[in-house]
Formats: structure tokens, sequence, C-alpha cells
């Protein structure tokens, strides 16, 4: 790096993790790194050629937490499943940013199965275009330069959404339905005078989804589809303890996605998918006014990927796919309204090499072709994408050694991102791991070209840079007890930040950054003689979260924060099941966050306590009921747009399956 802080900032990181174990034999470890994923396919779904188990901190959700958790939105998931950090705008359907490590979605590299989805122009992704109903598992890998997929932009970390499975033999047919009410009551109009409450709040959102699939021997096939009506309206405390009835908010969307797999030769598989997404949205103004802009969002995406576990020869894999992203958003605020259109063609191809049984050698690539049309960036075609070349080495089954890098290129410039990474297992029930990379990220299209009244794009902005280091911990005691720690640190300069000279915002290479973390989750599951209760499940997460703000004269110890990072996040969850449902009851709490980069708007702390209940009636229809912020917190994820208060959802769930063991084609 440039600055000599960098430089001492990652000396401090290499001596603070330089902790990790010198390898030490042990005869009685025969577990092979390779066992579980030679020759890297899944009957069951999709797989990207790569090992499951990385260096990398890596967490998972599985399809049974998914509907356990009878989480509204996919944002509402990952806060209360993986603790992500989420702000967001409102309730369902309003803007919602991810935070992992300190990096916004805009740093991060979200994966739609596979598949690259961050906008090119704005670097975001809408949520809200993922069914949650649609989705098998989730894979969460933390921190830069990643060897799994290796993509670019990942700064904090990659999510990978993964909605492809191959069907059980016959058919099924699922679906479900929910209502959400939120309290209603009295509370001050706008203009001055008390209201009386607003019984239609008790019928204020409704969802209803529905999936078909079919399996055979040769192939299967699914699809799904999904609505939305959301009133958003609930009662909130404004800064005066008036009570106040949120509108302007309202949403309605719906969407659809569909998935075909076939069989082929050689254990190889053929993928076809695509979804489709329409989302009509009020988008509301900060404050209790009901002014508000309206919003029209669409967005579909295809893919077609051919997975070849063995390809000319039997140490040999390879994948590669094709996929078009395509999204429109129409933002009309009554005054200027503006147009994006963007099309991103993607391809990728991975190639896996078993030299012999310690080694497996990486060559991938990636290729994105751009067309953007917007309103205020222009119309624009361009080229991104990269190379890499990556190796793991496994020392006597239990040392394993990974490292990569790639060569990013925006068609003007190619710049080295690599990453080394150790995983030591010392023992059946502990596995320790260390990491080194680089982090990159080029500027996004918003940032370069945009122009609109006092608003003003920098072509020549620089790349954002950062280099990190993490260490983790993981303990495992059969299926009763696991610990998961990992201490991090990053080091980002030339950060892109909006600022406002001479009356006019334009952004500028200003951002320098220090983040240094520890993020740690116990698991623990009791066994118990409660009649029907056999266990008790117990989770406890905890992350530090220290940031600074460099830009400037500003130091360390100023203890100016990165905006919207809470310090210390802490959750908890009570799992306890039965052979027919379960009850799961969570807390979160998040510490005070700064707004601004001055650290001047500080918004309060909240704890938040949520409890959803399952029950299974038959083998064909299940029940639920939901209750979320059952304290009635009053609280801010984003400076001046309030979160509802308490709220209940009542829904069914039904699915139908044929009984065909072995259907024909």
């Amino acid at each position: 790096m440039k600055n000599s802080n960098g430089a001492l900032f990652l000396a401090i990181l290499l001596g603070c993790f330089s902790l990790f174990p010198l390898y030490a034999q042990d005869s009685s470890l025969e577990e092979d790194f390779f066992d579980e994923d030679f020759p890297v396919m899944e009957d069951e779904g999709l797989t990207i050629v790569g090992t499951p188990e990385t260096t990398q901190q890596m967490k998972t959700l599985a399809r049974e937490d998914i509907e356990k958790a009878n989480a509204a939105d996919l944002p509402t998931l990952l806060e209360d499943l993986l603790g992500m950090g989420v702000t967001r705008y409102g309730a369902y359907g309003s803007g919602a940013d991810v935070n992992m490590r300190g990096f916004d979605t805009e740093r991060l590299a979200v994966l739609v199965d596979g598949v690259p989805v961050n906008s090119i122009r704005s670097g975001e992704f809408d949520f809200n275009t993922v069914d949650i109903n649609s989705i098998e598992r989730i894979e969460v890998t933390y921190g830069g330069s990643d060897t799994k997929y290796n993509v670019s932009g990942a700064l904090g970390g990659v999510i990978n959404i993964i909605t492809v499975k191959k069907q059980k033999p016959g058919w099924n047919i699922s679906g479900g339905i929910s209502n959400t009410s939120v309290l209603p009551g009295r509370y001050n109009g706008q203009y001055g005078g008390v209201v009386d409450p607003q019984w239609k709040d008790l019928a204020d959102t409704q969802n209803i989804h529905i999936a078909g699939g079919y399996g055979a021997e040769k192939y299967s096939l699914r699809g799904n589809l999904f609505g939305n009506l959301a009133g958003n309206h609930f009662l909130y405390q404004d800064n005066y303890g008036y009570a106040r009835h949120k509108q302007g908010n309202e949403v309605w969307d719906t969407g659809a996605s569909a998935s075909y797999i076939r069989d082929l030769a050689d254990l190889s598989k053929l993928i076809l998918s695509g979804d489709v997404y329409y989302g009509d949205k009020n988008i509301p103004a900060s404050g209790y006014t009901s002014e508000h802009a309206k919003e029209i969002d669409f967005s579909t995406r295809q893919k077609i990927l051919l997975d070849m576990p063995r390809i000319f020869r039997d140490d040999l894999t390879m994948e590669t796919s094709l996929g078009h992203n395509w999204g429109t958003l129409d933002y009309d605020p009554g005054t200027e309204s503006s147009f994006h259109d963007e099309h991103v063609i993607s391809a990728t191809n991975r190639w896996n090499w078993y030299p012999f049984e310690a080694l497996v050698l990486r060559l991938g690539g990636d290729y994105s072709f751009i067309y953007i049309d917007s309103t205020n960036d222009g119309t624009h075609l361009d080229h991104r994408g990269g190379l890499y070349l990556a190796g793991e080495y496994q020392l006597n089954r239990v040392f394993l050694i990974a490292t990569s890098i790639k060569g990013a290129t925006n068609g003007k410039q190619i710049v080295p991102v690599p990453k080394i990474g150790f995983s030591w297992k010392a023992a059946d029930f502990f596995t320790l791991k260390n990491n080194y990379f680089r982090s990159f990220k080029f500027p996004d299209f918003d940032d370069l070209y945009w122009v609109q009244a006092g608003f003003m794009g920098n072509p020549d902005l620089k790349p954002e840079d950062g280099i990190g280091a993490d260490l983790t911990a993981e303990f495992r005691l059969k299926d009763w007890f696991s610990l998961d720690s990992t201490l991090y640190g990053e080091w980002t300069e030339e950060s892109i930040h909006w600022s406002n000279a001479a009356g006019s915002w334009r952004p500028e290479n200003i951002g320098v950054g220090a983040f240094l973390g520890w993020d740690t989750g116990v698991k623990l599951n009791i066994p118990v003689s409660l009649g029907p209760i056999e266990k008790i499940g117990i989770s406890l997460s905890y992350q530090l979260q220290i940031s600074r703000l460099l830009n400037g004269d500003l130091k360390f110890s100023d203890g100016i924060r990165i905006p919207y990072m809470p310090m210390h996040i802490v959750s908890i969850s009570l799992d306890i099941p039965w052979k027919t449902g379960n009850v799961l009851i969570s807390g979160r709490f998040e510490d005070a966050r700064f707004a601004e980069v001055k650290n001047i708007i500080k918004l309060d702390p909240y704890f938040l306590l949520n409890m959803t209940i399952n029950q299974r009636l038959n083998n064909t229809i299940t029940i639920f009921t939901s209750l979320r912020n059952i304290l009635n917190t009053h609280y801010e994820s984003f400076a001046d747009y309030p979160m509802p208060g308490i709220s209940v959802t009542l829904g069914m769930r039904v699915n139908f399956e044929s009984n065909r063991e072995k259907p024909h084609d």
C-alpha cells in the first residue's frame, strides 16, 4: 500500500495472526480434506467447482433453517439467522443494505446460483427480487479475495443464494399464505388532531406463494410464483414523543422462477434457470410526512450452467456458465423523474485438476459485457472480468495451504489480487484457519458518470483498495456443541465517498478506513426429557466491530466510526423442537450507531425480541405464527426512517408429494 499507515497496520495484523500453530503430525486423524468434495458434485443440487470447506470463515443456511424462521424477506433472514447488520428504510419492500465486517452491500459480492448479481451501475442488490420460498440454501464466505468463487469486488465477503435443487422422484406441489397485522392505536395526524385507530392495519401485509416440481430418473424441473401486498402502515413515535402513523410506504410486488436439471453422461449436469421480478413501490420521505416518490422495479435473470465432474480424464473437472441479468428502475419523485436500464451478459469457466491426492490446481476466469442506458449516467458499453490461478495443497491430511491470485480488469487496467490461507485440523473437534488477502473494487458507474442538478460523477476515480487478515477457530463436539470464533482486520484506502464542495456533490477517493473485529458464536443442543421435547437448542453470538474513519488528519485515537457501524451486536436464540413443530425465540441487541462521517447524528441502541411457532398438522399442512418486536421497541435503522413496532403474522404452508419411487421419463 502507498500509505505508510497501511503498512504499519498490516504489520500489526501479521504479528497478531502469526500465532498460527506449527504443523504437528497426528496419525489418528484419517479424514481427508477432499473426501467429501471429490469429485465435487452434489447429486441433489447446484455445485460450484471448489471445496465446500475453505480456509475462510463460512456460514451456511439450509432449507430447514429458512422455513423455521418464517422471515418476511431475505434481509430479515440474514439478520435473524446469520447476525448480519441490516440498515433499512422501513418495512417490507423498503431498501435494505446488508453489512459484513463493516462493508455494505456495494462492497460485497452477491451471487444467485453462482452468478454475480450486484448492479454494475450502483453496486447494490435488491434482495427483495429473490423469493425467500425458492431458496434451497445460502452460503456466506467472509473476507476479501475468496478462493471458492474468485469473484471481484468482495471487500467484505460473498453471499451465494442457491435456488436450484434436483427434485425427488415424482411430483410435488407446495405453497402458502400469510397475513401480517400491526398494532392499531390512536395517533396524532399530520395536520394536527388525534386520529382513531386504523383497524385495517390488522390486514396490513399479505403474502402468497406456490411452487411445483417433478423429478424423473434423468431430469427434474421446478417452478415458483409469489406475490406480496404490503401497506407498511404502523405506529411510531416522532422526535417529540408523539404517536404517528406511517404512510407513503405501500408496496406490491410479484415474481416467478423456474429451473431445469438434466443428467448427462459421466455424472455431468446441464442446469437451466431463470427468474423475473416486478415491484410497484412508494418510497417514503424522511420524518412523519406522507409525501413519497414512486418507483417501478423490474428485473430478470437467466442462467445456463454445465457441470462436468469428469472431463477428458478422471482427475479433471470443469464448470462453465452463461448468464444474463436485466434490470430497470423507473423513479418518479414528483419533480424530475429518471429511468435506468441495465444489461449484463456474464460468462464464467472454472477448471479443477487433481494431479495427485494431496493437490488441487484451479484455473478459471470470468467476463462481463455491460450495457447501461440511464437518465443520469448516460449510455455506456463496457467490459469487466479477470483470470485466476489457485492451488490447494494438503500436508499429511491435517494441514491445508490454499493460495490464489486473480488478475481483475475493467478493460483499462489489470490489477493482481492475491490471497493465501491455511487450515490446520489439529483434532477431530478442532480446526484453525488463517488468511491474508488483498481486497479490491472498481468504481460503480453512478460514481463515475452520474449527472444531476447539484450532483456530478467523477470519471477520474481510482479503485478502492485494501489488505486484510483473519484467524478462525472452530470447535465441534459431535452434535451437541459447536463454537466458531474469528478475529479479523482490514485496512482500506481510496474508499469512494460523495462530499459537498463548492455547492455541488461529487465522489472522491477520500476514504481511508480501519476495521478490526471479533465474531464469535456458540451453539448448544441440550438433551432433555420433557414430554414430546427431547432437546433444547441454544445459540449465542457476539460481534465486536471496531471501525475507524481516517480521512484527512483523523487518527485512530480520534474514535470517528464508519457510519451505521454498531460497535457491539449480541444475538441469542432458544429453539425448542418437538416431532411435529418447534418454538424459536430470538433476541438481538445493537449498540448505538452514527448516521454520517462526522459522528454527530447518533442513533440510539435497541433490543428486539421475536418469536415464531411452527406446528405440522399432518403430512400436508403446517401452520405458523410469528411475533416480531414483541416489546414494541421504537427504533430507527436509518436516520429519520422509523421501523415497525409489534406485529403478528399468521400463515399456513401446504405440501403435496407423490409416492412414486422411480417415475418414468
